[in-house]
């Protein structure tokens, strides 16, 4: 316990999923953190859930006057921002040619410009704490390409590039920025419809991920974390990614217990 004391942290789309995890877990180890989200009411009640370690913002990552006025008040409330992690984001499946402008406009605002916009305003108030954390969550899917996301797959090939150039435009100033790559993570993003399990999703990856199950949201909190930490303090402009092992190699099934 304690890997993040003393250290104050902003998690965006925290209000489920993968975000609510990294905000539980951050808090665990002595982070105060704020839960941002356009859900005000699952934000609230996981802030009440975690108790004072814990505020709720609401926040469109997409909007520029909603950054700025969270920063501001993070900086009034706690004195300073040691980590972001940029976990909002969004999907819009359907083939490219059916895919409307406005359709790909709203997921390259959530997905791309969100992380921009958050790590253009974190880094004044972490540069004046000393440095700092900026933590991009992209996807395998900003690894190697995916049928019938052409939006999601582009603005995650994209989290990763500005991963790199940030990381380089910021060293100099004590701000370390890298991105995770998740695979099939169990979270309402993933299953938004609720199904007797396992899900159709589920026994799609029994077959497809090498270690034949999708992840916990708690496994790439861990890894979140990890990258929040200064136990972290060599590694930026890298991407990790924990996905089971599915983009390792061919899409294959190579278990020997899962029939091809």
């Amino acid at each position: 316990m304690g890997r993040l004391d003393g250290k104050v942290a902003i998690v965006t789309g925290a209000a489920s999923g993968m975000g609510a995890e990294e905000a539980r877990l951050f808090a665990a180890e002595g982070a105060r953190v704020v839960i941002a989200d356009v859900s005000d009411a699952a934000g609230e009640a996981l802030a009440k859930e975690i108790g004072a370690a814990a505020v709720f913002a609401h926040l469109d990552v997409a909007q520029e006057a909603e950054w700025q006025r969270l920063v501001a008040d993070t900086a009034r409330r706690f004195g300073r921002l040691d980590v972001l992690v940029n976990n909002a984001g969004t999907v819009h499946a359907a083939p490219l040619e059916q895919m409307s402008l406005a359709q790909w406009n709203r997921v390259i605002a959530v997905n791309q410009t969100g992380v921009f916009l958050g790590i253009k305003h974190a880094v004044a108030p972490m540069e004046a704490a000393g440095g700092g954390s900026i933590v991009n969550i992209s996807s395998i899917d900003g690894m190697v390409g995916m049928n019938s996301v052409i939006g999601y797959v582009a603005s995650k090939f994209a989290v990763r590039g500005m991963t790199k150039a940030a990381a380089l435009e910021l060293a100099g100033r004590g701000i370390r920025v890298n991105s995770i790559h998740p695979g099939y993570i169990d979270t309402p993003m993933a299953n938004p419809v609720e199904e007797p399990r396992p899900t159709t999703l589920e026994r799609y990856a029994a077959r497809r991920v090498p270690l034949g199950r999708m992840a916990r949201p708690r496994e790439v909190a861990n890894l979140a974390l990890f990258l929040a930490s200064d136990e972290s303090s060599y590694c930026t402009g890298s991407e990790f990614v924990v996905d089971g092992g599915v983009i390792a190699g061919e899409n294959v099934p190579l278990r020997p217990d899962v029939r091809r």
